[in-house]
């Protein structure tokens, strides 16, 4: 009888188990979903800017206005996604942002005059900033800690996914249903997701005694050197992301004279890039801890190792070919996301659980308004004849200057208690 009850127990504990771990799969395949979606529904403008801007007649500094409206609202609304997050509870707070970044995507498509693209731009970058500290505060509240790196790594590897697929579809469907039907098609796409969101997410149990919503304390938060050193880490390497995200269709447009159905390929190539670079910080860290390497050394030497990656980056202003230009602008992304995620997973690691959203949410705030500045640099330096040479300097030097001002701030990195 005693028997009978063991192997009975057994089989419920792996049934349990084995729902715990659908449930974990579906989570992480939801947070790579909405990490994707929020991509493409940024990127279509940029595609379709030769289109837009025939159509509305729009100048360089036209252009940079509206992504740089897109910017300041995003690290406006950031100040209180934390809150928000924090609050009200991932699994809600999330739902909101899809709900609103996907109504405002489709508007783009009612929008006729630059006032209504900049108010359709703010509505959908306030949707949109929810996404990452979002995903950030899911991952450390239901996922293990031995998991949560590799499954930080694989959602950082959304937007790449989003960034290949919308160059290389959304061009030829604006040619033959038009651009308003493009922004409709990809902003609806959020609906659907929203729908399997909330019902797969309703039994998730936070990891250990996290709560799921706590009280912000900004005097604790802003005291912390380790919240500094995500900021200054954000603010010095997310304007590359914001730049290439932005103004890549024009380059390739301008210093390869390709068209609006061509450049999806050059801008598919890069992200393709991108997309590994993500997946393989999500295995490097954990491989050298499992060597015996200490988080310090290993999280440190990962970071280093793709700063001096991006360094190729500039080189792409000297080729002749948009396929090399391509790979040499790729190469830097993949640096880019490989630097990204481990910031993100050092946020995790060094943050206790409670405060990762506001963290990971102050850290978005100083890269959206680095974001801005590249954006506005960009606008200014081809309007007034120096080219792409500024901001492909300052991509070059950026994940260097990072690693050192964390260095600098935390010169030994040491796992959260709580």
């Amino acid at each position: 009888m005693g028997g009978g009850g063991n192997g009975s127990g057994n089989a419920v504990e792996t049934a349990a188990d084995r729902a715990s771990r659908r449930l974990m799969i579906a989570l992480v395949a939801l947070l790579f979903v909405g990490n994707a979606l929020n991509y493409v529904d940024r990127q279509v403008l940029a595609l379709l800017k030769p289109t837009l801007e025939a159509e509305f007649h729009w100048t360089d500094a036209d252009y940079a206005h509206l992504g740089s409206s897109f910017q300041i609202a995003a690290a406006a609304a950031l100040l209180f996604v934390g809150w928000f997050v924090d609050r009200l509870g991932v699994r809600i707070a999330y739902g909101v942002a899809v709900a609103t970044w996907s109504m405002a995507g489709m508007a783009h498509a009612l929008a006729s005059t630059m006032r209504q693209f900049v108010a359709a731009r703010i509505v959908l970058a306030v949707g949109e900033s929810v996404s990452t500290p979002a995903g950030l505060k899911a991952a450390t509240l239901y996922l293990p800690a031995r998991q949560r790196n590799i499954a930080i790594g694989l959602v950082n590897t959304a937007p790449n996914i989003g960034a290949i697929m919308t160059p290389l579809l959304i061009p030829p469907f604006a040619l033959a249903f038009g651009w308003k039907a493009a922004f409709v098609v990809t902003g609806s796409l959020g609906f659907a997701w929203l729908i399997g969101w909330l019902a797969a997410t309703r039994k998730l149990k936070p990891v250990g005694n996290m709560p799921e919503r706590a009280k912000v304390e900004w005097g604790v938060l802003l005291g912390d050197r380790r919240t500094w050193a995500v900021i200054g880490a954000k603010a010095l390497t997310d304007c590359v992301w914001w730049f290439v995200l932005f103004w890549m269709p024009d380059f390739f447009n301008r210093q390869f004279a390709m068209s609006q159905g061509a450049i999806g390929w050059p801008i598919a190539i890069i992200f393709s890039l991108a997309a590994l670079g993500a997946l393989t910080s999500g295995a490097i860290y954990p491989l050298l801890l499992s060597r015996g390497w200490t988080v310090n050394a290993a999280r440190k030497s990962s970071m280093l190792l793709y700063a001096l990656v991006v360094m190729a980056m500039p080189l792409a202003l000297a080729v002749n070919s948009p396929w090399i230009a391509a790979m040499l602008i790729g190469m830097g992304l993949f640096a880019h996301q490989g630097f990204s995620t481990n910031i993100l997973g050092m946020t995790t690691d060094i943050v206790p659980g409670v405060r990762v959203a506001s963290v990971i949410a102050l850290g978005a705030v100083a890269g959206n308004l680095s974001g801005t500045a590249i954006i506005e640099l960009a606008g200014w330096s081809l309007g007034n004849g120096h080219g792409y040479i500024p901001m492909f300097a300052i991509c070059g030097t950026a994940y260097l200057a990072a690693l050192g001002f964390i260095q600098l701030v935390l010169p030994r990195l040491e796992l959260a208690n709580a």
